[in-house]
């Protein structure tokens, strides 16, 4: 069987694929040949295994270009039982990853012959360098085959024996084949560009080509040859920003410093030297590898001590000494504890006072996540929220917020004292969950406060991106357009499950880092600045429906770039539980925030962090930087073969199937690249990218939204009855009649199966259930079906603040003190409590009373609340209680009903209590 590109998401996935399919139909040649059964047929399947392979294996070092050529010689000779060997030892040091601790000349046989041909072996070899990190160089030149021998055996006999790396070559001929090599090769871990090569790529192969097709290479193309290695640089940058680059020259060496990207460590002229070439690239990859905090935490559980301080369990002396706790060290093992301390000396460091390690581990965390400054917080995500909103927000600032945000973001705007502007997401009524906040609310919102000449009074603009189920926003515009209505606008970006999106190129330009830093590099040019000047003499006198309707571009000589991003780190990367960080670009953080921000940090920090945590940070970063973009590209991989197999799955598409991006974003929020589904309709697997660069909204494809309601089961039930209870999978989210699955950088194949195979088990019992039910059962059933597919209420927006919790009462601005009514709670007095199930609150509100909260009410998942103190009541929001399928809901007594202010307490403000 022929493989076709179109069946694959990328080029990495085909290739693997591809080998697997290669090793069995080797195997079964060498079976038959002599026999002569289906030998013909196997001939042509292992040809176009071998002819898919080609062009691909030319981007990777292992197995190399004498290895593959053998395959193809073994092929040709009709050596089939040689083949099938070879091809088998190969694919399991690939799936293994074993070729990885081992040094193997791709241009020798005797460097393969001893190869271990035991699958169960995790080494090739005594090979004394085995069990070193592994990576691959990419060397861009146009050279012969002989130059190419003499690069590689040169960089070989550099090798010593106290080299803490391993890596191997992957020599490319063109701009564009480097292009795709970074693009598929995430092995590549440092680049040499060297002299003068052609831009356009021989290689014709469909997938490559169209993986190639989502980079623009215009720049490139209009570029002087001798230009081509600072533009290809510049490009990687973009795709590949963590990869180191070395560049090799023969123009003078000092007027191309001037022009380096970031990237670029290191710039040779006219031939680098072999020894220092070598040097540089271990030390390049030394940078990223090395994690302070972890080294130093590790070097002290190494050393004898006595403790004469706080915590019995350091040392696990009151553990291993105990007759009745043993098995806690028997679990944990003895490293966590000997590595459990209070003491910031001793190699170690204080996290309220970073000086050393730490300081170190922060400083690198905001190299690998493009921040100007990053900080470790050990007790969750929602503690970051309140420390950021408490450095920036003082009493009497006005913060426009998503009302959809995560619930630490509304108890940090009461402890900061804000004056609050809720901003409604779009709402998705027939899947029972909002979408996110559409530009032309927020620009409306800001247009209104300056007109009502309080915008100077606005501090902060609160977004979620991406949201639980995978809105994101195109963070570059947001910002770019608010920062034009207010040039000094304070953005926070609660990205806690978002922190993923830093490692891949794609995901990475909707981060709230990187769109910083881009964002300010194009307000910088020139042409960017006359764009601006037109467009201020083409909107002179516009109406506020104009200038909602038209992408504004903010002054540059006015903006100042002041961005916050949190990321729960543990949620999407390689974390302890509660490991997070803050990322700051903040171009006034050091005259007007810094002090403010420690200050915020001390009040909602331990003075006890959990080490373990920080420690787990510094690994994760590493993570990032070295094998991150590996990670993602089979996150997403795992993502796309689940849909495309619920899809194409005749019994799971009539029960289930995974909402796509026009079911999640409406069309007038949609970019060019909305043909994103309909691609993937076709079985092709595609994601097309293009509406991440423009669409206000896009998808994130590796959150998978299944829609459970046309089996008539509710979401909350099928998580709990059907996947938790039954198959033990574990998932977040669930709305009324969907549930959530993420894939992650730990999601691997085996787990999909699963997956398919339980939906599969569910299906199969449904259709059981279908044929054995009475006719009024079916009836039933239906019914049960309309009403989680057609006859869903409708979602409810933010309805206002009570009078009494206005800022403006008398003004058309909505801002409301959440403050003061969330202590005025406190009064017992102040509040009393109206029933939701006997509709005593129903009967109140028709007598015509205004009935006001008194709490957050939040449901859990997902967290934000959907009542605040000081709220008004509508009946859409006791609607929506009542067809809200979670258990756990927040603020909310269901043997008591609602908490609520008097009537006493509203209309008489002298009887109002102590509030706050």
């Amino acid at each position: 069987m022929t493989l076709s590109p179109g069946h694959y998401y990328n080029a990495s996935q085909l290739r693997a694929d591809t080998w697997q399919r290669l090793k069995h139909d080797s195997m079964r040649l060498a079976e038959h040949v002599s026999s002569g059964r289906e030998v013909q047929q196997l001939r042509e399947r292992v040809r176009a295994a071998l002819e898919t392979l080609t062009p691909i294996e030319t981007y990777w070092a292992f197995p190399g270009p004498f290895h593959f050529r053998q395959l193809h010689d073994f092929f040709n000779d009709e050596e089939y039982v040689e083949l099938a060997h070879e091809v088998g030892r190969l694919v399991r040091a690939m799936v293994s990853g074993s070729y990885r601790r081992r040094r193997l000349d791709q241009d020798q046989e005797s460097h393969f012959d001893d190869l271990d041909d035991h699958e169960a072996s995790d080494d090739f070899s005594s090979d004394p360098q085995a069990g070193r990190p592994y990576f691959e160089v990419m060397v861009v030149d146009h050279m012969s085959h002989q130059a190419k021998q003499s690069l590689r055996h040169g960089l070989h006999r550099m090798r010593r024996s106290e080299d803490a790396f391993l890596y191997e070559t992957v020599i490319v001929p063109s701009l564009e084949d480097a292009v795709i090599a970074a693009l598929l090769n995430p092995i590549i871990q440092a680049v040499v560009i060297r002299y003068d090569f052609p831009l356009k790529t021989q290689n014709e192969q469909p997938l490559i080509q169209r993986e190639l097709s989502h980079v623009s290479l215009d720049q490139a193309a209009e570029a002087e040859p001798s230009e081509r290695g600072l533009l290809l640089a510049s490009l990687l940058f973009d795709l590949r920003p963590e990869v180191d680059v070395y560049l090799v020259t023969d123009f003078p060496v000092e007027d191309i410093a001037v022009r380096l990207p970031d990237n670029v460590q290191r710039v040779f002229y006219q031939q680098e030297d072999f020894l220092e070439l070598h040097l540089n690239l271990l030390r390049g990859i030394n940078r990223r590898y090395r994690t302070p905090f972890f080294e130093a935490l590790s070097e002290y559980s190494r050393q004898p001590t006595g403790v004469f301080h706080a915590m019995p369990i350091s040392r696990g002396k009151s553990i291993s000494k105990s007759n009745w706790i043993r098995d806690m060290g028997e679990f944990y093992g003895m490293n966590i504890f000997l590595a459990e301390t209070s003491a910031t000396s001793g190699g170690l460091d204080s996290l309220l006072d970073p000086h050393g390690p730490i300081k170190e581990a922060q400083e690198a965390a905001a190299r690998a996540f493009f921040a100007q400054r990053t900080f470790f917080v050990t007790n969750g995500t929602s503690t970051a929220n309140k420390i950021v909103v408490q450095a920036l927000v003082r009493p009497g600032d006005i913060v426009l917020v998503d009302r959809d945000c995560h619930k630490s973001h509304h108890y940090g705007l009461v402890l900061a004292g804000a004056e609050v502007v809720y901003l409604d997401s779009y709402p998705l009524d027939d899947f029972s969950m909002y979408g996110a906040v559409p530009l032309r609310e927020i620009k409306r919102s800001l247009l209104k406060l300056k007109a009502a000449g309080k915008l100077h009074r606005v501090k902060l603009l609160l977004l979620t991106n991406c949201t639980f189920d995978g809105i994101v926003y195109n963070v570059q515009r947001v910002m770019e357009e608010c920062l034009a209505i207010k040039p000094d606008l304070v953005f926070l970006w609660d990205e806690a499950w978002f922190a993923f999106a830093s490692l891949g190129a794609t995901y990475r330009q909707r981060t709230a880092m990187w769109a910083a830093r881009k964002l300010r590099e194009r307000m910088a040019s020139e042409s960017y600045r006359e764009a601006y000047r037109a467009q201020v003499a083409a909107l002179e006198g516009a109406d506020d429906e104009t200038l909602q309707s038209t992408h504004l571009l903010a002054d540059p000589a006015a903006v100042r770039m002041r961005v916050y991003a949190t990321h729960s780190t543990h949620k999407t990367l390689t974390a302890l539980r509660q490991g997070s960080m803050i990322h700051v670009h903040d171009q006034d953080f050091k005259h007007l925030n810094e002090d403010a921000f420690h200050e915020a940090y001390m009040t909602h920090t331990s003075t006890s962090p959990n080490y373990q945590i920080l420690a787990s940070l510094d690994l994760g970063r590493r993570q990032v930087e070295l094998e991150g973009y590996e990670l993602i590209q089979k996150q997403v991989e795992m993502a796309m073969v689940l849909r495309q197999r619920i899809r194409s799955h005749p019994l799971l598409s009539r029960w289930f199937r995974f909402l796509e991006t026009a079911d999640l974003i409406p069309e007038e929020f949609r970019g060019t690249g909305s043909a994103y589904e309909s691609e993937v309709d076709g079985g092709k697997g595609e994601v097309l990218w293009d509406a991440w660069t423009d669409g206000e909204f896009v998808l994130d494809p590796t959150r998978l939204t299944l829609f459970v309601g046309a089996a008539g089961i509710e979401g909350n039930e099928f998580k709990n009855a059907h996947l938790m209870d039954k198959y033990g999978i574990q998932i977040n989210k669930t709305s009324r009649n969907t549930v959530l699955f993420m894939t992650n950088i730990g999601t691997t194949r085996s787990s999909v199966a699963y997956l398919i195979k339980v939906l599969v088990a569910i299906a199969r019992d449904l259709d059981g259930q279908l044929e054995d039910m009475s006719r009024t059962q079916k009836r039933i059933h239906e019914q049960r079906v309309r009403a989680l597919t057609s006859e869903l209420p409708p979602l409810p927006d933010f309805s206002y603040f009570h009078d009494r919790f206005r800022i403006d009462a008398a003004g058309d601005t909505p801002e409301g003190n959440i403050r003061e009514a969330f202590f005025l709670s406190y009064d017992e007095p102040a509040c009393e409590y109206l029933g939701l199930n006997n509709r005593e609150i129903d009967r109140e509100m028709a007598s015509g009373r205004e009935i006001v909260s008194a709490m957050f009410v939040i449901p859990y998942p997902p967290g934000f609340p959907i009542l605040v103190p000081g709220q008004v009541v509508s009946n859409d929001i006791l609607d929506f209680m009542r067809a809200l399928d979670v258990t756990e809901i927040h603020g909310y007594r269901p043997e008591l009903g609602l908490r609520v202010f008097t009537q006493a307490v509203l209309g008489d403000e002298s009887s109002a209590g102590t509030g706050a």
